[in-house]
């Protein structure tokens, strides 16, 4: 018996009428697109220039004037508060670099002393035995 051969790759068998046809129809479909295309797509043609100057005269015609209330402060300068002053001089060994801006008492971190916590006992408050809980 005799077995038809088929061929290993079908994609190979070609119908030169169809892919005639099919190349006909994404022509045309190029055509109506390009047809369409200024309607639908043609606001982008516009220059850059003519845009940004149509929307500084759209900008220029919305100007409200808020309530005095709702107005911002302009800004200060930060060195009209704070004041820096000079470094101490860097310590010549990495050893003396553990805290040695903390020994200068105007760079403590402490501006207003140490905080003194107290220990205290909720049992003693109450004037309780100490042994009352346990």
């Amino acid at each position: 018996m005799a077995a038809t051969k088929t061929p290993a790759n079908p994609a190979k068998e070609q119908n030169f009428v169809a892919q005639d046809q099919i190349w006909k129809c994404h022509v045309n479909m190029e055509l109506e697109a390009a047809k369409v295309w200024p309607s639908k797509w043609g606001f982008l043609t516009m220059s850059y220039h003519e845009m940004l100057q149509d929307q500084t005269l759209k900008k220029e015609g919305v100007k409200l004037e808020l309530p005095e209330h709702l107005q911002t402060r302009p800004t200060t300068s930060p060195e009209k508060y704070f004041q820096v002053g000079a470094s101490p001089a860097v310590p010549p060994t990495t050893q003396g670099l553990i805290g040695w801006r903390s020994t200068v008492p105007e760079l403590q971190l402490e501006r207003f002393g140490k905080v003194h916590h107290g220990k205290s006992s909720f049992l003693k408050e109450l004037g309780w035995p100490g042994d009352a809980c346990d």
